[in-house]
């Protein structure tokens, strides 16, 4: 990448800043007086500008960096419905489902999941959550961020990855949510700062100098077939990964992105997914927690101009690439100044370690609270749930250091994260969004949601093939609430014991909360109307 001094001097800067700041973090407290709820929950104290940094922190990594530039090169705008709607989204789980957790008081959604259903329930998804955390996501994560190295610094893959591992658990592993929350916030500066500036001298450089306005006013003109949000069949062909070509529409299927499977990959995502809302439960109140979201969507607006539009950009210049996952470190390598690559190289690294430590944090909270404390030590003191929450999350990184480089294969990484990620979460939601609103949803049909979102979702993949997997997702979606309200049918159609008692004043609102959700709303309609 031709770094410079000042390149270096900016990115040991950050590296020193980042571990720093999370082991003073970690160190503040004294080892023995360190409890779970510290450790797992950062003492359930985050205010909400920290909940939305880490948020976004924890959201954007490699796979959007590399992954999702790698989309845009490959697709276009299209691919930022993933960002636009995910906006949108957190505005209904600031409404609808933060309220419930935060009664609850609970660590983990599987704790939610014996609250309303049974203990079985809890143990098989949190064996579901465990795996898809650490063989998918926590892989891909270290994967594309050695990638990003390899492709930027023309570091060796194994270097990378372990070099990634060791940064994020230097700081991460020891202290805790509470400091991946608190350097996620000098992250996120990190992170969106460095994105601008890439594509501001991307676009620049399109403009022939003239700026980053002009440069995307050319982009318009070089590149007008990457603008169309809602995609038609059989209009744009891109690569399979397998050295031929695919239609786009099998990955953004029209307008089934707006009202199908889209919905099922967010709501889960941003409502049930431990990896996320633990920021949320860590919240000083649910007021906190609902303002944080309104900052994390406001956020998410703004990322495809960061994640997206460098992949349009590299598309549009012809980048010289052999997969569309290159299009990001080209664009680094070859237009990002001198003195500004530090920078910008330092945005990429914060994205990937804070999103590897949060994955971290996740799976040692869920196999400490759902695993060790339940079945093999329920007596277990504070210290020790800490001690086996370090154990646990650096196990997990060790498994995915191991895995990361079989990866390599791939073209388009997010979609495979996507993909595969969407074997769990139909069934998920529909027994998330039964055990809140159908009072007389089972264990039992939760169960066979469970179990009927592996099966439906890889039959649909094995038998129809040439089915969108966002479609996929929505039809299986659609079976898991079925065989939930069979199971219902068939178990005596009654209140459940453990239905969850709804009212209105739950779900009430704060007025900035609801100054802020108007606004957002009304910036994607006229993002949509413009690009439609």
């Amino acid at each position: 990448m031709s770094f410079a001094t000042v390149d270096y001097i900016v990115f040991i800067a950050y590296a020193l800043l980042i571990v720093s700041l999370g082991l003073w973090v970690s160190f503040r407290k004294r080892d023995s007086e360190t409890n779970s709820g510290d450790y797992f929950l950062a003492g359930r104290a985050l205010p909400w500008w920290a909940i939305g940094a880490s948020l976004i922190a924890s959201n954007i990594s490699a796979e959007q960096f590399i992954g999702m530039s790698g989309s845009g090169y490959a697709i276009g705008l299209g691919i930022a419905s993933y960002e636009w709607m995910a906006a949108l989204t957190l505005i209904l789980v600031a409404v609808f489902f933060l309220p419930i957790f935060l009664e609850k008081r609970i660590f983990t959604m599987p704790q939610f999941l014996e609250v309303r259903y049974d203990k079985r329930v809890k143990t098989v998804m949190a064996g579901f959550w465990l795996l898809v955390f650490v063989f998918v996501n926590l892989t891909s994560i270290i994967y594309l961020g050695a990638l990003a190295m390899q492709r930027i610094m023309g570091i060796n893959m194994t270097y990378a990855i372990i070099g990634l591992a060791f940064f994020a658990a230097l700081y991460s592993i020891y202290g805790g949510l509470k400091a991946v929350a608190w350097t996620d916030v000098v992250q996120v500066v990190f992170l969106v700062g460095g994105g601008l500036v890439t594509t501001y001298f991307a676009l620049d450089y399109l403009s022939d100098g003239h700026g980053f306005i002009a440069g995307f006013k050319a982009l318009l003109q070089k590149a007008p077939e990457k603008f169309d949000m809602i995609l038609e069949k059989g209009k744009l062909m891109i690569p399979d990964g397998k050295g031929g070509q695919k239609d786009a529409y099998i990955d953004l299927p029209g307008i089934s992105v707006l009202i199908g499977g889209m919905w099922v990959a967010n709501l889960y995502y941003w409502g049930c997914n431990q990896y996320i809302i633990q920021r949320a439960l860590a919240a000083k109140s649910i007021k906190e927690a609902q303002s944080g979201l309104v900052f994390a969507a406001f956020l998410k607006v703004l990322l495809p101009l960061i994640v997206v539009i460098p992949g349009i950009v590299a598309f549009a210049l012809h980048a010289d690439i052999a997969k569309s996952d290159e299009a990001y470190p080209w664009l680094l390598h070859n237009f990002v100044p001198t003195g500004v690559k530090g920078l910008a190289f330092a945005a990429l690294v914060a994205a990937i370690v804070s999103s590897l430590a949060s994955m971290m944090n996740s799976v040692s909270t869920i196999f400490t609270m759902d695993f060790y404390k339940e079945y093999i030590n329920k007596d277990a003191s504070e210290h020790k749930l800490v001690t086996v929450g370090r154990i646990a999350a650096f196990v997990a990184l060790l498994i995915a250091v191991f895995i990361a480089p079989m990866l390599s294969n791939l073209d388009q990484a997010f979609q495979y994260i996507q993909e595969f990620t969407g074997f769990v979460s139909p069934g998920a939601l529909a027994i998330f969004l039964a055990g809140f609103f159908y009072k007389k949803a089972t264990a039992n049909g939760a169960l066979g949601a469970a179990v009927g979102t592996f099966v439906f979702s890889l039959l649909f993949k094995l038998l129809l093939p040439n089915l969108p997997f966002m479609d996929r997702m929505g039809i299986v979606f659609l079976i898991c609430l079925a065989i939930i309200w069979i199971f219902a049918m068939v178990e005596g159609n009654k209140q459940h014991v453990k239905a969850i008692t709804i009212s209105k004043e739950l779900f009430s609102t704060g007025k900035g909360f609801k100054i802020g959700s108007a606004i957002i709303i009304a910036l994607l309609i006229i993002l949509y109307a413009i690009w439609w």
